[in-house]
């Protein structure tokens, strides 16, 4: 059984929760998520099954897309409704004209730093241990892109905001971010991811639909080649693909750069790769262990 099982995450649960059950809805042992979804987010939440989780890497690394609450005023330790309140101050009026000019410095290409908070590793120790153990570490910030940040709607001390970003952008961050550049502080209340890759609400499944449907979820799988749909594709003839299986020497065009996914006759996913010098260098073959 191989796939993606696209999960709407209830508000909660851990991710790893989430993997748990779908595991134990499939009966099977291989499965793992694509990028951590915290306790108090719901949403898109890709489950990959069987040679899927061996291309988990490539479909983490797609674009995001959420919806988004922040309160004005508060902030606490985690960045979000779930930690223990630090500081209150008094928001400013606000007016859609102020917002925009506040939001409009987290748009295209900066650095952010990620939150105590969370899953990054710093000498090999995730944040979140070294924040309940209360120790503060140095975080390098990381270079993130926001592709879209819109402010749909807003209140005196409340914005909704929808946003697209890369992996490994903070909604939590952005939050506490804006209430700093606000002068007033923030922290997330409500994340619903919309959309991870290809991966949309509409066709995420309730995880109490997931429980239910037990085995009969494998039609809901999505394929690997599907799953891949935004990687580019190279389709290869039954000489190469054999090659390919076995981790071989193929040549390419020159003029192929970037990552592309290999493809058989049938059009069967057999590897993912790069071109190098005219020949593939290979980052994951599917047909092999490893």
């Amino acid at each position: 059984m191989n796939g993606v099982l696209v999960v709407d995450k209830p508000q909660g649960l851990t991710s790893f929760d989430v993997v748990r059950l779908v595991r134990r809805a499939l009966g099977v042992k291989k499965a793992g998520h694509t990028g951590t979804l915290d306790p108090l987010a719901t949403g898109v939440l890709p489950v990959c099954v069987g040679d899927a989780t061996r291309i988990a890497q490539f479909i983490t690394e797609a674009t995001k897309a959420y919806d988004a609450t922040v309160r004005l005023g508060i902030t606490t330790d985690t960045l979000d409704a779930e930690g223990k309140v630090e500081q209150q101050r008094p928001v400013p009026p606000v007016t859609r004209e102020l917002l925009e000019v506040a939001l409009s410095r987290f748009r295209g290409a900066f650095p952010q730093t990620p939150p105590m908070y969370s899953a990054v590793k710093v000498n090999g120790r995730r944040l979140y241990e070294l924040a309940r153990a209360g120790e503060q570490v140095e975080r390098a910030p990381r270079l993130v892109t926001v592709f879209e940040l819109t402010l749909r709607d807003f209140s005196a001390d409340e914005l909704k905001l929808s946003v697209r970003c890369s992996k490994g952008f903070f909604v939590r961050s952005l939050a506490a971010d804006l209430g700093e550049a606000l002068g007033c502080g923030a922290h997330l209340t409500a994340l619903r991811r919309t959309q991870s890759g290809p991966f949309t609400l509409a066709q995420a499944l309730p995880l109490a639909e997931v429980q239910a449907k037990g085995p009969a979820l494998a039609a809901c799988l999505v394929s690997l080649a599907d799953a891949l749909v935004d990687v580019p594709e190279l389709v290869v003839g039954a000489a190469e693909a054999e090659r390919v299986r076995h981790g071989g020497l193929v040549e390419v065009p020159a003029s192929l750069a970037g990552l592309f996914q290999v493809l058989g006759p049938a059009r069967e996913l057999l590897a993912l790769a790069d071109a190098e010098r005219g020949r593939l260098r290979y980052r994951r073959v599917l047909t092999r262990e490893g």
